[in-house]
């Protein structure tokens, strides 16, 4: 498999050092300004304007000091993911940083309370980032002073300590050929311009009202009901539960599939999945030969409805241990994207997810709002495919997580008959 060229530009390091030196009316004003309690925070925006801008919190360091952030355990501030349409049409790029005083809320990160530092500039070359790994700045740089009221609060001299790198990280492009539900090939997406689609994989949907794909389970994991990996549901009625599907190579061997080991239901009183009792997915992989009773699990995925101001799914993603579900699993992500407008699920330990168990970036796939045609778009990166079975761990990872959309669905709501078609018996 041929891989399409990626880069990604990662802002860490940060810290602000303020050295005022205001007159003596504004002594106390600046004071406040320079304690250790103040926040700051700032704004990364590139441009031109190709992907959305990032807002990171400001550690404040002493004058003349340098951040103590060892290389390999400083903090990852901002990473942008730039795809090859960016690189094709995009040589050069200017990272602008904007510092400023004040809080960052959950919403909304300005008000009026909140006042201008300064401004950074840094140069990015792309034409150097595809080819290596490359570094454009690192260490202090003074902030420019744009804004006529923070002048004449004080003479300020402010810096920002900031490691500004990029490195090429290419990735294996894959686009289901239709939704999950449906059985759809799977492509290999390559081309400057995505123009080459191979198939690749073959997938298998199927809702079983007798939750067949739960006896599959049975007998690859005898021992995982202490963990709650299965869990019975005695006297619900409402629930989402039997659906596999599984993924198939050009041969028509299986070579991993997904299966939904503990149904969807709605929490009592509600008509909605919720985060005390999540649905669960487990992702598998051949346990030798072509038999699809020999499977072993790689990782489960748990999916619900969040409540709050925005309508969200919430996800967490644990690897499964080689001894089994039993002993737990190691978390590699979690989060929450909007059920109407849909968004990405990602695995990246350098953009968000949990990033002390993961290194760089592992996958990301398009999810669609619900109600919505989905053609799920997924990028793995290359050091995490070392064959085709290993892609197709992460294809049928995300087709869980699209179809986990569907499976949070208000239960006041009917599905399609492809995913259940034994509600359109009736």
């Amino acid at each position: 498999m041929e891989p399409s060229p990626y880069v990604r530009l990662v802002v860490d390091s940060l810290s602000l050092s303020l050295a005022l030196r205001p007159p003596a009316a504004n002594a106390s004003s600046t004071a406040a300004i320079t304690s250790s309690t103040t926040p700051c925070f700032c704004t990364l925006r590139l441009s031109p304007s190709i992907l959305p801008s990032q807002t990171a919190l400001l550690p404040l360091s002493a004058p003349g000091s340098s951040p103590s952030l060892d290389p390999p355990h400083r903090a990852t501030s901002a990473t942008f993911h730039l795809d090859p349409a960016s690189l094709r049409h995009h040589r050069h790029l200017t990272l602008r940083v904007s510092v400023y005083t004040g809080r960052m809320g959950r919403t909304c990160f300005f008000g009026r309370s909140n006042k201008l530092i300064g401004r950074v500039h840094v140069r990015v070359d792309l034409d150097l980032s595809q080819a290596r790994p490359a570094v454009y700045q690192s260490g202090w740089m003074r902030l420019g002073k744009e804004e006529e009221d923070i002048k004449k609060e004080g003479k300020a001299s402010a810096r920002l300590h900031a490691v500004v790198r990029s490195e090429p990280d290419p990735r294996f492009v894959f686009q289901f050929g239709g939704e999950p539900e449906c059985s759809p090939v799977v492509y290999q997406v390559r081309g400057s311009r995505g123009s080459v689609r191979q198939p690749v994989f073959s997938c298998k949907f199927s809702a079983d009202r007798n939750s067949r794909s739960r006896n599959l389970q049975s007998e690859s994991m005898s021992n995982s009901n202490s963990k709650g990996w299965i869990r019975t549901l005695s006297g619900q009625t409402k629930e989402r539960k039997g659906w596999m599907i599984i993924i198939h190579d050009l041969s028509g061997s299986p070579v991993a599939a997904a299966s939904m080991v503990t149904p969807f239901v709605p929490s009592p009183g509600s008509d909605r999945v919720s985060r005390s009792n999540p649905g669960a997915w487990l992702i598998l992989r051949p346990n030798g030969g072509n038999s699809v009773s020999g499977w072993k699990p790689w990782g489960r995925l748990e999916a619900w409805r969040e409540r709050g101001p925005v309508d969200g799914l919430g996800y967490r993603i644990e690897l499964v241990m080689e001894n089994g579900p039993s002993s737990g699993g190691v978390p590699i992500a979690e989060g929450t994207m909007s059920v109407r407008r849909g968004g990405e699920f990602r695995i990246d330990g350098g953009g968000g997810g949990l990033r002390s168990h993961v290194k760089g970036f592992v996958m990301g796939s398009t999810v669609e709002g619900e109600g919505r045609t989905s053609k799920p778009v997924m990028q793995v990166g290359t050091q995490h495919v070392t064959c085709m079975a290993d892609a197709a761990l992460f294809v049928a990872l995300a087709a869980a997580v699209d179809l986990s959309m569907d499976a949070c669905r208000l239960f006041s709501q009917r599905l399609r008959k492809e995913l259940c078609p034994y509600e359109h018996e009736l």
